[in-house]
């Protein structure tokens, strides 16, 4: 890290680097949960949400790599083991037991709505301390807006499919 690059950030850094590695826990696990519900995915509209649920997949790792870029910035580490991960995740990891699509989209769902709270309050705590951070997260919540609409849109379409039958 760079001495300047540290000196920007305003706030207890070891305290930053806590949560951008809950977050970065949360990211991978969240990767896993898409990734592997896109492929138990079972029931109507199946294939338009594995699709959804894989393009998901694809943004929370990349979610991860820039919440690993920024730890390393700051002189951190990121968390190097699933079991660190399911030790400091915030959103926790639900296992998708049940391959329901409306049961995969529900447990997405709530995902989604997780890393909406846990980034808001991050946003909130690293806005006027670190710039680099911040503008991090508010890319990183953006994209959590996104997916959470995206999945409440695929739950309604299934939904009024399902009244129609």
């Amino acid at each position: 890290m760079g001495t300047k690059g540290r000196q920007i950030v305003g706030m207890d850094v070891d305290e930053l680097l806590r949560l951008l590695n809950q977050a970065f826990a949360d990211e991978w696990l969240a990767y896993y949960q898409y990734w592997l519900g896109a492929k138990i995915v079972k029931g109507p509209m199946k294939d338009a949400v594995a699709s959804e649920l894989l393009l998901h997949a694809t943004e929370e790792l990349a979610h991860a790599d820039m919440l690993a870029l920024r730890i390393i910035q700051l002189g951190g580490t990121p968390l190097i083991s699933p079991e660190e991960w399911l030790k400091h995740t915030h959103c926790g990891y639900e296992a998708p037991t049940d391959a329901f699509v409306k049961e995969i989209l529900a447990q997405n769902i709530k995902g989604e709505q997780c890393a909406i709270d846990v980034y808001q309050r991050l946003l909130g705590l690293v806005k006027d301390k670190d710039p680099v951070t911040y503008n991090i997260v508010l890319t990183i919540l953006q994209q959590e807006v996104e997916h959470e609409e995206d999945l409440q849109s695929l739950d309604e379409d299934l939904d009024s499919m399902m009244m129609r039958k």
